[in-house]
């Protein structure tokens, strides 16, 4: 019983902190922080305009 509430706080004490890096990485720089393409991007990480989806 105890392991598996250690088990169930791990798990969700990891996607809490999961959860915190990416709001980390997105409010410092918006979309293209954490874009693997962020160097040879050829939108040069302008805004996505909601028509031209």
């Amino acid at each position: 019983m105890i392991i598996n509430i250690l088990i169930g706080a791990a798990v969700f004490s990891y996607a809490g902190y999961t959860l915190y890096q990416y709001m980390k990485r997105t409010k410092e720089g918006g979309y293209c922080a954490h874009c693997s393409l962020k160097d040879k991007c050829t939108t040069k990480c302008e805004p996505v305009k909601k028509g031209h989806l």
